[in-house]
């Protein structure tokens, strides 16, 4: 029995036995590692058991469902994990009691937990331009992985009109999840520049005056940007406006918004792919555009203008609308498409793009080549770059990506690539006034809890008016003392339910501590606080939220004046 501690596993004690150690169920890991760790005994029994050669590589584990990994466990990279001593010494050596007490967060601490991330930004009505169909927005961020890989962004396009709102999902590190959401706004943000702005900041440049601000970032104190890759992201950026500058005589006026978010995504994910193949003289900024290209991360931006909503989605992140209807109900409506297994055209786009022998292997277990869980997503030049070119990077790469296993692993059935684009697919939707809010979230909210429930949360939230419905059991058999107890529950949690200020935080209450019944159980929501982060991630994905609310008024005069 061993257990593996890299920071890309999950710290699940592995053996050979079929049965499982732990079962599905919450209580049982619960019940075994919360004794250890009030003994301080778990770090002890980690810590000595066993140690891993290589980090940010993915374990193998039947007991970690693999729906919830990006990367799908390969004998060919996997963490191979040495026991230095007996697991069976280690745990004879205490007796614990056979009843374990038990251990809860206090409201406060769980509301310390759940706010640490938590930032919101109320729009001025008037910016300077026009009258602001945005209200404001919420967002904030809960680990699962450590560090989370996870990211978000918020900024007003200062020489353009709008918002741009974005969340970030990263995987096998949070490399590209970070350098994306510093990098992409401002590429956006070129796209839809005026020529004649373009030129005015070129000449900026070359006469070495300020240049004109493009972006007003809206950042919480945790979301920061790279200040050694700075120069080497301004450099590729200034590239691109050149090109732009060039390719466009002035003559059109007219920006295509949809043209230009894809063109945003596609010359960034090149210019992270060209980046590390060139390589930097400097070591640190060397390694760090290698980790950003073999990372990869998904996106999902929203870019918000009067009454024009547009939708840019890589990967399998959401944008859902929240509607409220006439009689004050809340509808779903769904702005973006998963780029997964489970989207037919997403399947049958990748077989066109190949040749035919290879449709039973480009797609193996609902991944991407038998691996990559998302169909689209930046950097993973894995999926993208030749073998050879591949091999030659790494070869001349520094030590420490030439000894990763997982680096130099070769996909199976890799003949034709790439087989990833960064390319998103694009969707626009006019605002009309019953639509009250947007929700941006990765995709570690969407597992755990349906669009419709999100919206519904969301809209009673911000409106604080709550359409009651039947308390429904699932087949549960109830007790009528019991469901009075749900009752008075229910009646409770009405009196408390402003105790977020921020609606990302309130959704993310629910999310995690939700029972079976709909509720948010405290007991479980102290629980899932309190998991080790070798365990959080068996239980979820990290979770990131922007919720976005829309100016009704505002919304309704532009109809009026059309």
């Amino acid at each position: 029995l061993c257990v593996c501690l890299c920071d890309r596993c999950l710290g699940i004690p592995v053996r050979s036995s079929s049965l499982p150690l732990f079962s599905d169920a919450m209580p049982a890991p619960t019940q075994l590692f919360f004794p250890l760790i009030r003994n301080c005994e778990l770090s002890r029994i980690y810590g000595t058991a066993c140690y891993c050669h290589h980090k940010h590589l993915c374990c193998p584990s039947p007991y970690v469902p693999q729906s919830r990994l990006r990367y799908a466990p390969h004998p060919a990279y996997a963490t191979f994990c040495r026991p230095k001593d007996s697991w069976w010494q280690y745990t004879q050596g205490r007796r614990y009691a056979s009843t374990p007490q038990r251990f809860y967060l206090t409201p406060p601490q769980v509301n310390s937990i759940l706010k640490a991330n938590e930032y919101s930004f109320k729009v001025p009505e008037f910016d300077g331009k026009n009258v602001s169909s945005v209200l404001g927005f919420d967002s904030n961020q809960l680990p699962a992985n450590a560090p989370i890989e996870d990211r978000r962004s918020a900024a007003t396009c200062l020489q353009t009109r709008g918002m741009l709102l974005g969340v970030f999902d990263g995987h096998a590190g949070c490399a590209c999840s970070q350098a994306v959401s510093e990098r992409l706004f401002y590429y956006i943000a070129v796209s839809l520049l005026p020529h004649e702005t373009l030129l005015e900041i070129e000449n900026a440049v070359e006469s070495g005056r300020a240049l004109l601000p493009i972006l007003q970032w809206h950042k919480h104190p945790n979301d920061y940007f790279s200040k050694e890759a700075s120069k080497l992201y301004f450099n590729s950026l200034r590239t691109y406006w050149q090109e732009l500058i060039d390719l466009n005589t002035g003559e059109s006026t007219d920006i295509d918004v949809k043209e230009a978010l894809i063109n945003a995504f596609k010359r960034l994910d090149n210019d992270i792919s060209l980046e590390a193949q060139v390589g930097d003289p400097n070591s640190f900024l060397n390694y760090l555009v290698l980790r950003v290209a073999f990372s990869g991360a998904t996106a999902c931006v929203a870019h918000v203008d009067g009454v024009d909503l547009h939708v840019a989605n890589t990967g399998d992140s959401r944008a859902m609308l929240g509607v409220q209807e006439e009689d004050g109900s809340w509808s779903a409506v769904t702005l973006s498409n998963d780029h997964n297994a489970q989207n037919e055209r997403e399947l049958e786009r990748l077989k066109l793009e190949h040749p035919k022998n290879e449709a039973k292997s480009v797609v193996k277990q609902d991944r991407l080549l038998g691996l990559l869980m998302p169909f689209r997503a930046f950097g993973d030049v894995k999926f993208k770059w030749s073998i050879d070119l591949q091999k030659r990077v790494i070869e001349s790469g520094p030590d420490q990506l030439n000894d990763n296993e997982y680096t130099k692993f070769i996909p199976p059935n890799y003949y034709t690539p790439p087989y990833l684009t960064a390319e998103p697919e694009v969707t626009y939707h006019r605002l009309r006034p019953q639509d009250k809010f947007l929700v941006l979230a990765t995709d570690g909210l969407w597992e755990t809890m349906h669009r419709q429930d999100v919206v519904r949360i969301v809209g009673e939230y911000l409106t604080g008016m709550h359409h009651q419905q039947p308390i429904a059991v699932g087949g549960y058999k109830v007790t009528l003392g019991q469901m009075h107890g749900l009752l008075t529950e229910r009646r409770a949690k009405m009196s408390s339910v402003f105790e977020d200020q921020n609606a990302a935080t309130h959704l993310i209450r629910h999310a995690v501590g939700n029972n079976e019944f709909g509720a948010v159980d405290h007991e479980r929501l102290s629980k899932m606080l309190s998991l080790p982060e070798e365990l959080a991630r068996m239980y979820r994905d990290d979770i990131t939220i922007i919720v976005v609310q829309f100016n009704s008024h505002v919304v309704g005069a532009y109809q009026n004046q059309e």
